[in-house]
């Protein structure tokens, strides 16, 4: 059945939300959503109606829309993304934001970054994109992780190293800089069925008190630190006091700063001892 842009429209919003429907008609199109109010009275080719019906189906389903597309934009880049990474959150860009102005602020010099647990690579690339000079290594215990991560660099042209690891386990390499938004979800805890059944568990989950990855990057971060440091942190609203308690475990003189989110949740911690 031949269909114009507005019948798939049409189509579309009697299965899903009307913008989701939109998204991905135009993401098909190779437009934006409002061009396609240009474009109503046009024919829609039959291949892309079969993709379009095929996404819709997938999406009613409880797909994120995300991993349909197979991209989505940070910090003013489209990465890849995909089954085997966590989709980046916007609150994500306000910690790679503060970090930069941290950098550029605290360090005059060139310096080394690593990014654990690195996922697509959109913290470590982002701040890459931004400041060219700072040496960034992107590590990740999934290999199919990190065969994203490496696209995305690639397709931005951006020059990374890339490390398989079990966080700093066994690396003795010191960092200027060591960032990561690790999983931190408690086992136990509720979580919405559309992250729950289609994001990757190694990425969500951390521990039954959420804070096993954080306790494993700070027992072993004293021998990875330089001799000035930040350690960057995305954490859950309510690990602050907690986070704070194993700095103090494992570290020694360090400054402790937690930032809030767009929902004024404790979002962001930087250790350091500048």
């Amino acid at each position: 059945m031949r269909m114009t842009v507005d019948d798939a429209i049409v189509y579309g919003k009697g299965r899903v939300h009307s913008d989701l429907a939109k998204m991905l008609l135009a993401d098909l199109m190779g437009i934006n959503s409002l061009e396609l109010l240009m474009h109503l009275d046009e024919e829609v080719d039959e291949e892309i109606l079969e993709v379009y019906k095929y996404r819709v189906d997938e999406l009613k389903k409880g797909r994120p829309i995300q991993y349909i597309i197979g991209n989505v934009n940070f910090c003013g880049n489209t990465l890849e993304v995909n089954e085997n990474v966590l989709i980046p959150r916007f609150e994500t860009e306000l910690l790679v934001k503060e970090t930069i102005d941290r950098i550029k602020r605290d360090f005059p010099h060139p310096i080394k970054l690593i990014d654990l647990g690195c996922g697509s690579g959109a913290i470590g690339l982002s701040i890459k994109k931004e400041l060219s000079d700072v040496d960034v290594t992107l590590l990740d215990i999934s290999e199919g992780a990190l065969e994203v991560a490496q696209r995305n660099a690639c397709n931005l042209k951006l020059d990374v190293h890339f490390c398989k690891n079990d966080m700093l386990n066994g690396i003795d390499e010191r960092y200027d800089v060591i960032i990561s938004n690790p999983p931190y979800i408690r086992t136990d805890e509720e979580i919405e069925d559309i992250v729950k059944n289609n994001e990757p568990h190694l990425a969500l989950y951390g521990g039954v008190d959420g804070l096993d990855y954080y306790r494993q990057i700070l027992s072993n971060v004293s021998k990875n630190i330089s001799d000035q440091y930040l350690i960057a942190f995305e954490i859950g609203d309510l690990q602050r006091e907690a986070i704070l308690a194993l700095a103090n475990e494992y570290l020694t003189d360090f400054n402790f700063e937690c930032l809030k989110d767009y929902s004024s949740r404790d979002r962001i911690v930087f250790i350091s001892n500048k």
